[in-house]
C-alpha cells in the first residue's frame, strides 16, 4: 500500500508540473531553420555517413529484417521498445514527414504529432546536431527504398506506459542544444567532441543513469550497466598511461578496425564497431580518440548493489585456482604476464572492462566466447573459445577473479553465484 501511495503522489506531482511547464515547453519551436543546399547528391552522401556514424540501422532493423524499417525490440528495465519504421514509405515510415519535422524530433524528442518521444531513441544525444547535418541525414533517409512496415506497440510497465509524463521528464531532464565549439580547444578537438556527444551519442551506453532514465551528469562517459543485454559499457574517460597522440591513434585503430595494439572489442561494441564505427574517416576517429583522451577522469559508478560479498579467505582461495586455470588454459594467448599478444589478443593488465565495477565482461568472455568484429580493415579477427562447456561456475569465478587481481589489477572478486546469473547467452 505504501509502494502504491508514493506512487500516486508522485504522478500528482507530474501532472502538476505538466500543468506548470507545458505552455514554457511549447514555447520552444525549433530554433534553426533549413538552409537550401545547392548540391542534394552531396547532401545525401553526406547524409548516409553520419547516419554510419549515428548507427541509424542497428536500432531501426529487426533481426533479418528490411534495412531501416523497424521492428527491433529493445528490452530495457522500463519494459520493452520497438523501434520505428524511418524508411520514406508514406503510411507507414517517415514518407509523409517534413525536415521540419524530422528535425523536431531529432532537436527537441517530439514525433510530428508532437507527442514527446521515450529517450530510448537518443535525442538528448541528436540534439547537439546541427540542423545542416539533420537534414543531410534526413536527405539519405528519403533516398532510400520505402518499405511497408506498420510500427509495433511497446510494451512498458507501469507508469512508464504513461507517455503524457513524458512532458514533465523533457522539461526536468532535457535541454535541446545544438553543440557550439570551445574556441579554447582545436577544430579537431572540437569534431572528436561533436561526433562522441552528438552523431555518435556514446554516453547512451556509457554513461551511468537514475532511476528516470537520466545520465547522470557526474558520470558522463564514465560507464554504464546495459541492463537489457547484460554487459557492462566500460568509462570512456580514462587517462592514458602513453602520451596522448599514441593514445589516440591507437584508440582510433579500435574504432575502426575492432583491435589494436592492447585492446579487442567484444558483445554489443563489436556490433557498433561492425555497423558504425568501421566506416569513420581516419580523421574523425583520431578526433573522436583525442577528444575522449582529453576528458579528466571521473569516478567510476559503484558496482552493483546484487553483487555477492565474497571473503577475504575465500577471495585467496579462487585466486589459486584462478591461478591453475589462467596457466593452463589461458597464458597461451594472453601471456603468463597479462600482456596479451599485439595486434591479436588484448592485454589482460589494466584492461578497462576487466576492471570494470561489474565483472559481467570478463564472465560472459569466460563462458561464452566471441570474436571481435570482421571490418574491412581487420577481416579475419582472433577469436576466444567458450569454456561454459568445461567450467563449473566456480572455475569461472576463481580464473575472473584471477584477472581481476593480478598485474596491478585492483577490482573485487568474483563469486560462483555472480557467474551463474550469467550463464545464459544474452538474448537480443
Amino acid at each position: 500500500m505504501k509502494k502504491i501511495f508514493l506512487w500516486i503522489v508522485s504522478l500528482g506531482a507530474l501532472a502538476v508540473a505538466i500543468v506548470v511547464l507545458w505552455p514554457a515547453y511549447y514555447g520552444n519551436p525549433s530554433v534553426e531553420t533549413s538552409v537550401p543546399v545547392a548540391d542534394s547528391t552531396a547532401q545525401i552522401a553526406r547524409g548516409r555517413y553520419l547516419a554510419q556514424v549515428s548507427d541509424c540501422m542497428a536500432c531501426h532493423t529487426a533481426r533479418g529484417g528490411t534495412p531501416f524499417a523497424g521492428g527491433r525490440a529493445i528490452k530495457t528495465a522500463y519494459g520493452t521498445f520497438v523501434t520505428p519504421n524511418i524508411t520514406p514509405d508514406v503510411g507507414t515510415g517517415l514518407g509523409s514527414w517534413s525536415t521540419d519535422d524530422f528535425w523536431r524530433a531529432m532537436h527537441l524528442g517530439r514525433s510530428r504529432d508532437g507527442h514527446p518521444l521515450y529517450p530510448v531513441f537518443p535525442y538528448t544525444d541528436y540534439t547537439h546536431i546541427t540542423r545542416a547535418d539533420a537534414d543531410a541525414i534526413y536527405a539519405y533517409l528519403r533516398s532510400i527504398p520505402p518499405a511497408s512496415a506498420p510500427n509495433q506497440p511497446h510494451a512498458l510497465h507501469f507508469p512508464y506506459d504513461q507517455r503524457w509524463l513524458m512532458y514533465a521528464w523533457q522539461r526536468v531532464y532535457f535541454t535541446p542544444a545544438v553543440y557550439q565549439p570551445d574556441p579554447q580547444q582545436s577544430e579537431a578537438w572540437n569534431r572528436g567532441a561533436y561526433l562522441v556527444n552528438g552523431a555518435g551519442h556514446c554516453g547512451a551506453c556509457h554513461t551511468s543513469r537514475n532511476a528516470m532514465g537520466s545520465a547522470l551528469s557526474k558520470s558522463a562517459l564514465a560507464g554504464g550497466f546495459l541492463v537489457a543485454q547484460d554487459w557492462y559499457a566500460p568509462a570512456l574517460d580514462q587517462t592514458p598511461s602513453a602520451s596522448r597522440s599514441a593514445a589516440a591513434s591507437e584508440l582510433a585503430t579500435l574504432l575502426r578496425t575492432g583491435t589494436s595494439a592492447r585492446h579487442s572489442v567484444y558483445g554489443p561494441m563489436s556490433e557498433v564497431v561492425f555497423g558504425s564505427l568501421q566506416y569513420l574517416r581516419n580523421e574523425d576517429a583520431l578526433a573522436i580518440a583525442d577528444y575522449l583522451n582529453s576528458l579528466p577522469q571521473s569516478e567510476p559508478p559503484p558496482a552493483p548493489a546484487d553483487m555477492a560479498k565474497v571473503s577475504r579467505q575465500y577471495t585467496g582461495e579462487l585466486m589459486r585456482r584462478g591461478a591453475q586455470l589462467y596457466h593452463n588454459d589461458c597464458a597461451a594467448c594472453h601471456q603468463v604476464n597479462g600482456a596479451g599478444v599485439r595486434h591479436i589478443y588484448p592485454a589482460l593488465g589494466a584492461n578497462a572492462s576487466v576492471l570494470a565495477p561489474s565483472p559481467v565482461n570478463a564472465i560472459r568472455m569466460v563462458l561464452n566466447g566471441g570474436f571481435a568484429p570482421a571490418t574491412a580493415l581487420n577481416p579475419r579477427p582472433f577469436g576466444m573459445p567458450p569454456f561454459s562447456p568445461s567450467y563449473s561456475d566456480s572455475d569461472v569465478a576463481a580464473v575472473v577473479t584471477y584477472m581481476r587481481q593480478s598485474w596491478g589489477n585492483d577490482a573485487s572478486a568474483v563469486a560462483p553465484q555472480d557467474v551463474a546469473r550469467f550463464r545464459s547467452a544474452p538474448v537480443d
